[in-house]
């Protein structure tokens, strides 16, 4: 079986996306040295395309090579670079996320995963561009691929239930923690990620994109009610502020309540700096409005870092008992309780070993397992 897998989000500091298929390729490799495996990328330069191979630790193994296609416009690379390449080499199974690729040999069977759907339910947090696409090419896409995955019961269900995909046609594998959230974070490395991201002596952590469903203004807003109760306590919002999605709120509720020194915004944290900048953290906080999984809960949880979480579904699903849960629209309920977990040693203590025991639910190597199954029943059938 020749598999061929779109790697095009590794080495762009992606964040989800990005963790999701690196973890997914190298617990393929771990597990199977029997099929074949191309990875496709629109990566040119050779010194990253070295560092993708050696990080996936593909560079020993025959079954696995890396495909270079270079292309200036993603779209171009979906609608022609990619196809063409695939006309004159098929695959037997193609996975992608997202949009797949058009004018592909039928007997080419693609599977695109499908991380969240928030597009059809906060439009506005996307460019219109953007958006026209989605809402063109993702029910194409749906209907070209012979099996669609995705992250979360949660998410199984909302695709099921808004593009009325047949329950057959679609399953979904849980996401894991990186390989290096396996142990904690020592007390040198967090020195030197304190160092490295001017970090304050205690925060408040959230890390992700800064788009308007991650609910981040109503995060500072709730800090600034709570801040002069907790003397010391800085919130450090980490990601990447310049991304063409931030959600202008959150200067604006800076200003208002004049925290401009209060909020600190260290940028895009690099990978094998996270786990330090967890465990250094007295808490971590994850407010959005919508989510298709949510790694970062699992990454807060490995590092012993107490969870506080806005209760929607998805992060119920994921977290289960391992976090606490606030109502994502009442600034007052997420104030008490940041209050009470950093008043109450008990409730620090119960959250830290109830995130300890849900963690262990989660593994790359089981998804890994279960993907390498589905290929396997796609040939069959």
């Amino acid at each position: 079986m020749h598999i061929g897998i779109d790697i095009r989000n590794i080495g762009k500091k992606r964040t989800g996306d990005e963790v999701v298929f690196f973890n997914l390729v190298k617990h393929l490799a771990l597990i199977d040295s029997i099929n074949e495996y191309s990875l496709f990328t629109d990566i040119t330069d050779t010194t990253i395309l070295h560092s993708i191979v050696v990080k996936l630790g593909v560079e020993l193994k025959n079954n696995f090579k890396i495909i270079s296609l270079p292309c200036s416009n993603k779209f171009v690379w979906n609608f022609w670079t990619l196809p063409k390449y695939l006309r004159r080499n098929p695959v037997d199974i193609y996975q992608t996320q997202y949009i797949t690729p058009f004018f592909v040999p039928k007997k080419v069977k693609i599977i695109t995963i499908i991380h969240d759907i928030s597009f059809n339910f906060f439009p506005r947090l996307i460019k219109l561009l953007d958006l026209i696409f989605l809402k063109i090419f993702i029910p194409i896409s749906l209907k070209r691929a012979e099996k669609i995955l995705t992250v979360s019961q949660f998410t199984r269900d909302e695709i099921i239930n808004y593009y009325h995909i047949p329950n057959e046609k679609i399953d979904f594998f849980y996401n894991s923690i990186s390989d290096n959230f396996s142990k904690l974070a020592t007390d040198q490395e967090m020195a030197l990620a304190e160092k490295k991201y001017n970090l304050p002596e205690k925060f408040i952590f959230y890390i992700g994109t800064m788009q308007l469903r991650k609910n981040l203004f109503f995060l500072i807003e709730a800090f600034a009610k709570i801040k002069n109760r907790l003397p010391g306590v800085k919130l450090v919002l980490a990601g990447n502020k310049g991304a063409h999605n931030y959600d202008s709120q959150i200067d604006m509720v800076i200003k208002k309540y004049s925290l401009k020194n209060e909020v600190i915004f260290p940028g895009f944290i690099d990978e094998q700096d996270k786990s330090a900048v967890f465990r250094k953290a007295q808490l971590f906080c994850f407010p959005s409005l919508y989510e298709g999984f949510g790694i970062p809960l699992l990454e807060a949880m490995s590092q012993e870092v107490p969870v506080l979480a806005s209760d929607i579904p998805s992060l119920r699903e994921v977290a289960e008992k391992g976090a606490l849960f606030f109502n994502p629209k009442q600034v007052a309920d997420l104030s008490e309780k940041i209050y009470n977990i950093y008043n109450d040693e008990n409730l620090r203590n119960a959250l830290r070993q109830s995130g300890r025991d849900r963690l262990r639910f989660f593994s790359w190597e089981t998804a890994a397992e279960k993907i390498l199954n589905i290929y396997n029943n796609l040939i069959k059938k």
